[in-house]
């Protein structure tokens, strides 16, 4: 598992950063930069995905390998606690961590996901999910980020290129394709299956958590609702709730704007 480090490695407070479901490590270098001041930051390239290794057997892409990963991490990074910001993927990963009666998380960012995963969500994601594009050129990649990451809101050129550019990589014909593995959506589909177009739910989880949470939710998300995003603030942890204006899912924390609630989450 390969994982990107910002800050001082001897710096005990420490910040681990997961991504959503395709996505990256690099999403966060925006985060960490403003962030690298007070914390040893670490963004992991969940198994399957970016510069980490792909797995044989496609169906351990869950929550369970994915935790097993993150702990053997902890292992070596050689410390016992963290405060921990997930997106999407990367908040249910936290969630089950920070379940457990030992949980190493001391504070729990959310980042527009929660117990509830609406099946219109799960349908969207379906569309695009393990289809592997080939592109002839960078250029031809970045629309495509453009369009299926629609809902993360507005971003400069720049910022778009970035969101491209760590999330694709050179095939050996020479072709740009996705740096993940469509066998992740194997499990992906099974969980759709199962769930007979139903929205999936997971509150014997969230309502366990007892550490400090913050929750941020784009205001136009599909994934999670109004209601739930209302709901996960009165019950459990009840996590402080902050939405985002026009984002959808999810924030993309690339701007001082959304980090802001972050930083005085994390060190208030």
């Amino acid at each position: 598992m390969a994982y990107v480090e910002w800050g001082d490695a001897t710096n005990p407070k420490v910040l681990v950063c997961v991504h959503g479901l395709t996505r990256c490590s690099r999403d966060f270098d925006f985060l960490a930069q403003a962030l690298a001041d007070e914390y040893r930051v670490v963004c992991p390239d969940v198994v399957g995905r970016g510069r980490s290794d792909w797995l044989r057997n496609k169906s351990l892409y869950a929550v369970p390998q994915y935790c097993a990963d993150i702990t053997t991490l902890l292992a070596r990074l050689d410390v016992e606690f963290v405060d921990w910001v997930g997106t999407s993927m990367g908040g249910l990963i936290g969630m089950a961590l920070a379940v457990q009666p030992e949980t190493p998380i001391r504070r729990l960012v959310l980042n527009d996901v929660g117990p509830v995963i609406t099946a219109s969500s799960l349908e969207r994601i379906g569309t695009y999910l393990g289809a592997a594009p080939r592109f002839d050129s960078i250029e031809q990649a970045e629309a495509f980020v453009r369009f299926v990451s629609a809902t993360f809101g507005s971003f400069s050129d720049e910022q778009w290129r970035h969101l491209t550019v760590h999330v694709t990589r050179v095939a050996a014909d020479g072709k740009l394709e996705f740096a993940y593995d469509p066998g992740i959506a194997e499990p992906f589909r099974e969980v759709q299956a199962t769930s007979n177009g139903k929205d999936v739910e997971m509150w014997p989880i969230y309502d366990g958590i007892t550490c400090p949470t913050l929750l941020l939710r784009g205001e136009a998300s599909d994934l999670l609702t109004h209601e739930t995003a209302l709901q996960m603030s009165q019950r459990g942890p009840r996590a402080k709730l902050v939405e985002v204006p026009g984002v959808g899912h999810a924030p993309m924390l690339m701007n001082s704007h959304q980090v802001a609630p972050l930083r005085e989450f994390l060190l208030g």
